[in-house]
């Protein structure tokens, strides 16, 4: 008998464990990403995606380096998704050979926030209002905000992602204040 309820338990004992262990929602386990773009990526992964995105001619794809140091690159071009035709201003900051910050902005109409809304709660899941017009996504040092603002019918968007791991970097090449 007690060899039966020892088996018993054995069976039984994985499956509780199992339906105790809390399952963590989609914004936890979606990645920080965007359009094809993520923070963290090298440098030459973010250039080819945003080079092949360019919109047509536009100015292309432009990187300036930081005065004080070679780690630290900003860039900057004009894009057109071509699954739907979306456009966007894209830039980057870059640490090190890695994408730190991606910001795409835009401007329009409200049908332009609700539609990267819709795009980013059916790719993220449900956001987290960080502000006014900010909805926010985390995971882990990883940070992906959408802010949206607007005055009479005209909206201006920015979608921004960033890595925290790489941004507490930059540190190492400022001064230090006295």
């Amino acid at each position: 008998m007690r060899t039966a309820r020892l088996a018993l338990l054995a069976l039984l004992s994985p499956l509780a464990l199992t339906a105790q262990a809390s399952r963590p929602d989609t914004a936890r386990r979606a990645a920080i990403a965007f359009r094809g773009f993520a923070p963290g990526t090298s440098y030459r992964d973010f250039a080819d995606r945003a080079r092949a995105l360019a919109r047509p001619g536009a100015t292309p794809l432009a990187c300036n380096t930081s005065r004080k140091t070679a780690q630290l690159m900003e860039c900057g071009v004009l894009i057109r998704d071509p699954a739907d035709s979306a456009g966007f201003y894209l830039g980057a900051y870059v640490i090190e050979g890695r994408v730190a910050m991606i910001s795409f902005g835009d401007s329009g109409g409200t049908r332009l926030v609700e539609r990267i809304q819709r795009e980013l709660r059916a790719t993220m899941g449900p956001p987290h209002a960080a502000a006014r017009g900010t909805w926010q996504w985390k995971n882990g040092r990883r940070i992906l905000k959408l802010n949206w603002r607007g005055r009479g019918s005209a909206r201006w968007i920015y979608v921004q992602m960033e890595d925290g791991d790489l941004l507490a970097r930059i540190s190492h090449y400022t001064a230090a204040r006295r």
